[in-house]
């Protein structure tokens, strides 16, 4: 249903595209960028050299979304995110799909034991998607961010190798 190419600063006007506010940047990637979200802050996002970056591709090459995992020092765990969904596929299944084949290719390929990832508790329909995939709760972290006068607070997630080849329909993936 999706799959992955690396993402390369061509789609930057794909993702800037995709981002229709202050809120939604820092839905989406935390404090990391400033709005307007612009070409020359993504150039700086494509050289991280820890960052494997991807994004997703339905039928017909239609681009539906983008996630990115963020290898430690060590390499045997990373952090999931800059998780986006084109807005007109949001809602069937492609967040679930990119994530899926994400976490394969980090767990299956890059040798990962574990993967993080930060989430805004008010993010619910993320929370619940990162929920069904595996992660379970580690820490929350309490007003993290304020903007437009409300305080947002992060959910710390993980999920470990193990757990994942140990879900539904991923037995020896």
């Amino acid at each position: 249903m999706v799959e992955l190419r690396p993402f390369t600063l061509a789609d930057a006007g794909v993702i800037v595209s995709w981002i229709s506010g202050p809120a939604e940047l820092v839905t989406w990637a935390g404090p990391g960028f400033t709005w307007p979200l612009n070409e020359p802050q993504l150039a700086t996002y494509v050289t991280d050299l820890r960052r494997r970056s991807w994004m997703g591709v339905g039928a017909g090459g239609r681009l539906v979304g983008h996630a990115s995992l963020r290898l430690d020092e060590g390499g045997e765990t990373a952090r999931l995110g800059r998780v986006l969904v084109a807005p007109d596929a949001r809602g069937q299944g492609y967040g679930a799909a990119l994530l899926t084949r994400v976490l394969t290719f980090g767990f299956a390929q890059l040798g990962l034991e574990r993967v993080e990832l930060g989430v805004f508790s008010h993010n619910s329909n993320a929370v619940r998607l990162y929920e069904r995939l595996g992660f379970r709760l580690d820490q929350v972290l309490s007003d993290v961010e304020q903007l437009n006068g409300q305080s947002w607070s992060a959910l710390q997630m993980s999920l470990a190798k193990a757990d994942w080849f140990l879900g539904p329909d991923r037995a020896g993936a």
